[in-house]
């Protein structure tokens, strides 16, 4: 597709290579197409610096310059985080930021102290403890960096006075007496902030800040699913993305007749089983889906059950496929044996992680991807499949 920068024209551009699948006899009734968020968040210019975004956060909070800051459970991570903290501490250039990490691991997986040296420290200090008390340098293991340090050093460039503690209950950053409380966690973020009901009464969420325009840059997810573009500048989420696919469908049907749906996709559901990490830094695997997969949940019955209980009862193959496409045909209820193991699963979050471990994971390049097979079109009465 070449390189998308900010300015293009990514519907127009999308449009044609549909058409050049439809030519190319690729593309079917069912099928679906799904874009990367990276992509259609630099065509719309969603881009922020990290100047703006301290000016949104001192006024989403009412803070002066020489403002007490707490920022709770940040994720570890240099693309996602860094530049937001470096925003942070640019609304409180003569006041203190307050980073309260959980541990052992963030939100997602990313170790912040070894499992080990966390019991240690909380056999000594009790469940709270500071940059101070813990000593050592604790690198994570895969990208070798000290996150505490990294955090620490980022907070002072700008001129503010760094605080940096570990403690798995988020009602402890009240005894900082911050004049105002950033929760900086993704999924759980709501459940956080309930949790500092009555006792922090200037809070916000992530998803608070950089979300009121109404136009790029800004985003309904304010920052979060926002990456670092530069040294000094953010990519946000894409803005009104479920419009933007729901008018790029209707236009490819009326081009190729095809009724496909169409999705944007961030990170994929996915947690590494060596690393232990969780992919999903993102507030959700699909930012857009028309209405095809949109809570569309994917359910289905358990077929090897089916197969071996026909073949026991002594039916030929072509019996066992008849008497399967029937079984998936009845209405049930989740709990029946038939569903035993077909734990149902909303369609844009399988898409969107599939989509995602074939490009983003892997930075491939790879803007869009077709994927065909999800859904199987009606067949005519008489036709074989």
């Amino acid at each position: 597709m070449g390189v998308i920068v900010p300015g293009t024209d990514l519907h127009r551009m999308l449009i044609d290579e549909a058409a050049r699948l439809d030519a190319d006899g690729l593309l079917d009734n069912g099928d679906v197409l799904s874009i990367t968020e990276s992509i259609l968040a630099r065509a719309q210019n969603n881009l922020i610096t990290t100047e703006e975004t301290a000016l949104e956060i001192r006024k989403t909070l009412g803070l002066r310059p020489d403002s007490t800051v707490g920022v709770l459970f940040p994720i570890a991570s240099r693309n996602r985080f860094s530049l937001i903290l470096e925003s942070i501490a640019k609304a409180v250039p003569n006041g203190t930021v307050i980073v309260q990490f959980s541990y052992p691991d963030d939100e997602v997986g990313n170790q912040v102290l070894p499992p080990e040296i966390a019991e240690e420290l909380e056999k000594r200090h009790g469940s709270l403890f500071t940059l101070d008390e813990i000593g050592g340098d604790y690198t994570h293991p895969l990208t070798g960096v000290n996150y505490l340090t990294l955090y620490k050093e980022i907070i002072e460039r700008e001129g503010a006075e760094p605080k940096i503690i570990l403690c798995n209950d988020p009602r402890q950053i009240a005894g900082f007496n911050p004049d105002g409380v950033i929760v900086a966690n993704i999924h759980p973020r709501e459940k956080t902030r309930k949790t500092l009901e009555g006792i922090v009464s200037n809070c916000c969420t992530l998803q608070e800040i950089c979300s009121s325009g109404t136009c790029p840059p800004t985003s309904e997810w304010g920052l979060l699913g926002s990456n670092m573009s530069s040294s000094c500048r953010l990519k946000l989420a894409p803005f009104e993305a479920e419009p933007f696919v729901c008018l790029l469908q209707e236009q490819i049907q009326k081009l190729t007749g095809k009724e496909i749906e169409i999705l944007v996709f961030g990170d994929g559901a996915y947690k590494d089983p060596t690393s232990g990490i969780y992919e999903l830094a993102d507030p959700k695997a699909a930012f857009g889906a028309t209405p095809g997969i949109k809570e569309v949940l994917r359910e289905g019955v358990k077929m090897k059950y089916l197969i071996d209980k026909y073949h026991e009862e002594g039916k030929t193959s072509l019996e066992i496929i008849e008497l399967i496409d029937q079984e998936s045909a009845k209405k049930r209820g989740i709990n029946c044996i038939e569903s035993e193991g077909t734990t149902p699963r909303r369609m844009e979050d399988i898409l969107a992680s599939l989509s995602d471990l074939i490009t983003g994971s892997a930075d491939a390049g790879t803007p869009l991807v077709l994927i065909k097979g999800v859904y199987r079109p009606p067949t005519v009465p008489g036709e074989a499949e």
